[in-house]
């Protein structure tokens, strides 16, 4: 028992960077992106002893990340409660630096729930369609339109493209 928890401590060291910032990109948010780490992390360590081959560990964590969030924002309620009084800000703002970046956050986080998960894996990830299709448990067609749509949608979205009518041309 006690190397199976050394073996899960010193996988979390090394990956956990890496997870997190795919949490955040499922999420859109870094308290969501942490709750939704720990609880995969969690079912990870539940499973630690079904998964054969250390490789498969990584594989199996994102899997997770993507099936939790899915649930999650299907349940679309959680559990937070708004408050009369906001916190005081206290780190310089860095707004101006930041617009494109929060611009493309915003627009990943307008994605379906399906679209936003195989532009993570495959663009941020940078996942192969193979191993994208694998994770999500779909058809490597399905990995390319949902990528196809999610693209466009993204290009409308940040104002790089024009919206098109099914016959090809501009409202």
């Amino acid at each position: 028992m006690r190397e199976r928890d050394e073996e899960f401590a010193a996988f979390v060291r090394a990956r956990s960077a890496a997870l997190l910032r795919t949490a955040y990109a499922l999420t859109g948010d870094r308290g969501h992106a942490e709750d939704l780490l720990q609880t995969a992390l969690i079912k990870t360590y539940l499973a630690w002893g079904r998964i054969a081959e250390p490789q498969a560990v990584e594989a199996y964590v994102r899997r997770t990340l993507v099936t939790t969030s899915t649930s999650w924002w299907r349940r679309r309620w959680h559990g937070e409660r708004a408050t009369e009084n906001l916190p005081e800000v206290t780190a310089p703002d860095t707004s101006v630096q930041t617009d494109d970046r929060e611009l493309l956050w915003l627009a990943l986080a307008s994605l379906p729930a399906r679209q936003r998960a195989v532009a993570v894996l495959r663009f941020y990830e940078d996942l192969s369609e193979a191993e994208t299709a694998r994770l999500l448990g779909c058809s490597v067609g399905t990995v390319k339109s949902q990528s196809a749509r999610a693209l466009a949608r993204l290009r409308v979205a940040l104002g790089e493209e024009p919206v098109r009518t099914r016959d090809g041309g501009t409202p």
